[in-house]
């Protein structure tokens, strides 16, 4: 029986010969502006802490707590709200994260102090996880001969989403002010939800599972497959390192450069090189397999942040350049080992991938928001050195997390 029933009012039927572009569109931007909720904070830290910690004299940490937040509401969010795909229909749980999103994003514009923020920061990362909803539904939309474009598109959308954010928001962050930043956001989730509320089919539960079922079911994978604990430890550690990088940057760019909140998301083009390694490590994968390419993807990043250890030593100029040429290398490592670290996880089990992919993304974002909680320590404590030298630690330690498996005889379904 299919999982997807093609009439509702309001949605066209989907033919049987592929998802119709406009709603592969449709899925690929939502995917991405849902995303990309993640990250519009991050350049606009100097600017709102300017702002928002002038008028109740709030520190630099407790301004460093809005990226923090935001990644631990979205691994939360993956953790406990994810699983509910396989037991309800989708279409409702997209349009119910969507409207939520649209509302907690609107309380971030029009937040009063610091702690209702922090709140509506929380809210935001638990509520963009729609994301981790619209590309299991395009998984399951598309016909099995398509299944692989369809999904490439739409995840070229969220990279895209993580790409731009950062630019746009420094952009509007500079010339409008952060609070337009986030209003903006809102109204382009909520024209998403219309979107989705007249475009996606209803899909039928795969699982009769109660909600108790279902996440005692995550413990149970997760006690039994070293490979994800590993895929999870490995990510999380490197996403420690992106995060703690790029939750510091827009300060660290303010207070030694001078440089405004639309210097600070410019420097998120270098996030190109993710969606540059996705297909690059795909393909690699597919040759020689993904642990060579974890292994490489780590290693990358690791000789990245070191190298940008080393920027003390030129003058202001060529420190620039060097962290864009250093980020673009770092980005591109942790982008090729992800999508290494999703082929190993997805090998595990194919009946329970939405959940295996919940506690991957959850280990992931876990990481972020430490990073982003011990970048914002690192600098107020040692500077910028403190926070490159985190980084490198962090993707040293995830490259060690894949040594072992290269003297482990090859067992199936492990990583």
């Amino acid at each position: 029986m299919s999982s997807v029933q093609s009439t509702h009012a309001g949605a066209a039927p989907i033919p049987a010969t592929g998802v119709p572009a406009t709603l592969l569109l449709l899925l690929a931007t939502g995917a991405g502006l849902s995303v990309a909720s993640l990250y519009y904070s991050q350049p606009m830290l100097g600017v709102l802490g300017a702002d928002i910690g002038a008028d109740i004299g709030a520190d630099g940490r407790m301004v460093g707590l809005v990226p923090t937040l935001t990644q631990l509401g979205y691994a939360l969010g993956i953790l406990l709200l994810a699983p509910l795909g396989d037991r309800h229909d989708r279409r409702l749980i997209i349009l119910g994260k969507a409207a939520l999103l649209t509302l907690a994003l609107l309380l971030s514009g029009f937040a009063p102090g610091i702690g209702t923020l922090l709140w509506a920061s929380l809210a935001v990362g638990l509520t963009a996880t729609l994301t981790q909803d619209i590309v299991p539904a395009a998984a399951t939309l598309a016909p099995d001969t398509q299944r692989g474009k369809i999904v490439g598109t739409v995840m070229t959308g969220l990279l895209l989403g993580i790409l731009l954010s950062r630019v746009v928001s420094g952009f509007v962050a500079e010339h409008f002010g952060w609070r337009s930043m986030y209003v903006g956001a809102a109204l382009a989730i909520a024209l998403i939800g219309v979107a989705a509320w007249r475009g996606l089919p209803r899909f039928s539960p795969t699982t009769q599972l109660s909600y108790r079922a279902l996440l005692g079911s995550m413990i149970a994978l997760w006690r039994q497959h070293g490979a994800l604990r590993r895929a999870a430890w490995s990510q999380g550690l490197l996403s420690a390192g992106f995060s703690a990088f790029w939750s510091t940057l827009a300060v660290m760019l303010h207070g030694s450069f001078h440089l405004g909140s639309a210097a600070a998301g410019a420097f998120g083009l270098a996030g190109a090189a993710g969606a540059l390694a996705a297909p690059l490590a795909g393909r690699l994968a597919d040759r020689s397999g993904p642990e060579p390419v974890t292994r490489l993807g780590a290693g990358l990043a690791a000789v990245s942040f070191a190298v940008m250890g080393l920027s003390f030593l030129l003058p202001p100029q060529a420190q620039l350049a060097l962290i864009v040429v250093s980020a673009i290398g770092f980005d591109f490592g942790i982008q090729a080992a992800l999508v290494a670290h999703q082929t190993i996880v997805y090998g595990i089990d194919p009946g329970a991938r939405s959940r295996l992919n919940a506690l991957l993304f959850t280990g992931m974002f876990v990481g972020m928001a430490s990073g982003a909680a011990l970048g914002s320590l690192a600098l107020a404590r040692w500077g910028w050195s403190g926070v490159i030298a985190l980084a490198t630690a962090t993707s040293v330690a995830a490259l060690a997390a894949r040594l072992p498996a290269q003297r482990r005889p090859a067992r199936c379904g492990a990583g």
